[in-house]
């Protein structure tokens, strides 16, 4: 069925890689903040374990708050970032993540930390689906490889900022100044695009016209809801639902299970997490180059996804000195670097021109719902000393990633049907 042209986004027709740039990396420090408000909370919890007199099961519970209020609002904050265009939704996004911050740094109960993780998960939902509306109609598609590997790296130095910022602040002052601290960089981070709000500039996608006579009304309301009939759309929220699910269980889980089974000085825990982000971090900018040939994308994230489960079997299941486990941390860390750039490429190809906002909301709600989901099942297996079971977990859910992109290849030709 055909669909309303997009407008033509000046950087679309003129390689104008300054005005590129500029919007790659406005949208890059924004993601960083996203991942930043993701550990908030989690590199604090014996603080907080001994503030407010709870355990580590309600701590974990709020993020499973988190998530679940974010995944929710991620799908319906794609509709509003096409029907009012993405700037100001990315605005309120960031206002929300500072609010919840400074809402952490005063609570005096479980109950006001629980309410800012709300506030906290509405304002990370709105993220994707404006990121990846940015960068798909201002950047030139000569470099949306390089984009998506900027935008990967970004959200990766986010994940790795917050424990090393708010651990430092807490041994130095107080676990409420860290979350002060917290807010007001994000705060400066929200000035800073404020400030250069012209380079974001995008027109809301046009409207659907009134039903002309003999015209159905479900044909005038094309683009609405018709994506959600594209089985790639699905294909890829499940793709990314098993692909936040291994990040979840390699931030929370896997290097305590190694620790267990490998028997190396505890210290080297945190180092195994440092190195796998750093090296995820730093694969990105090999897998923007290989994702510039969108032919391409499903044999890269099928050979990513190939050699981080061989690295996890070999962890999991082979006698390795302790010493090298942070080494094959780091080769986990890069090979699934490489894949980042290659699996957003998936989901832009399966992506109508007029519903940007929308797949991005649904497809990543996929990451917010794995992640909320992944520490019920893998906490279960670490609470009852199944160490294994992390690393054969990891196994079988990379298997499943590696067939879900190329079922997604397969189905990405399904059109919809003429109304």
């Amino acid at each position: 069925m055909p669909s309303a042209a997009t407008p033509a986004e000046p950087s679309a027709s003129a390689s104008n890689l300054s005005q590129d740039a500029a919007v790659i990396g406005l949208v890059g420090i924004a993601h960083l903040i996203s991942h930043y408000s993701q550990l908030l909370l989690a590199p604090l919890f014996p603080w907080l374990k001994e503030a407010f007199q709870v355990s580590y099961t309600e701590l974990g519970f709020l993020m499973t708050l988190f998530f679940v209020v974010s995944c929710a609002v991620q799908t319906a904050s794609g509709f509003l970032v096409d029907r009012f265009g993405p700037r100001p939704i990315l605005f309120a996004g960031l206002g929300l993540i500072g609010l919840a911050a400074f809402g952490y740094a005063s609570s005096t109960s479980y109950a006001m930390l629980a309410a800012c993780a709300v506030v906290g998960g509405i304002g990370n939902g709105v993220f994707h689906p404006v990121d990846y509306t940015l960068l798909n109609r201002k950047v030139h598609p000569t470099r949306l490889g390089h984009a998506y590997s900027v935008h990967g790296i970004t959200g990766s130095l986010g994940w790795a900022l917050a424990p090393a910022m708010l651990v430092s602040i807490t041994a130095l002052a107080s676990w409420r100044v860290a979350l002060v601290c917290a807010g007001l960089l994000v705060w400066s981070v929200l000035l800073l695009v404020w400030w250069n709000r012209s380079k974001l500039t995008l027109a809301p996608l046009p409207q659907a016209a009134p039903a002309r006579p003999g015209v159905s009304a479900g044909a005038s309301r094309e683009g609405s809801l018709d994506f959600l009939r594209i089985p790639a759309v699905w294909m890829c929220f499940a793709f990314f639902l098993f692909s936040a699910i291994v990040l979840s269980v390699v931030q929370a889980f896997a290097p305590e299970a190694a620790r267990q089974l490998h028997d190396f000085p505890l210290p080297l825990v945190a180092v195994c997490l440092t190195i796998y982000m750093v090296c995820a971090a730093a694969g990105m900018v090999p897998g923007g180059f290989l994702a510039s040939d969108p032919a391409r994308c499903e044999w890269v994230v099928g050979a990513g996804f190939g050699i981080a489960a061989c690295v996890a079997a070999v962890i999991g299941f082979l006698p390795v000195p302790g010493m090298a486990v942070p080494v094959l941390f780091g080769v986990m860390g890069f090979a699934i670097g490489i894949v980042g750039p290659s699996r957003d490429l998936l989901v832009k190809k399966s992506t109508p021109e007029n519903a940007t906002g929308r797949v991005y909301g649904v497809v990543y709600a996929g990451l917010d719902i794995g992640q909320a989901f992944a520490p019920l099942v893998f906490g279960r297996l670490m609470d009852h000393g199944h160490y294994q079971g992390i690393w054969l977990g990891l196994v079988i859910v990379q298997g499943i990633l590696i067939f879900s992109a190329f079922r997604v290849r397969r189905v990405r030709r399904t059109v919809l049907a003429p109304a």
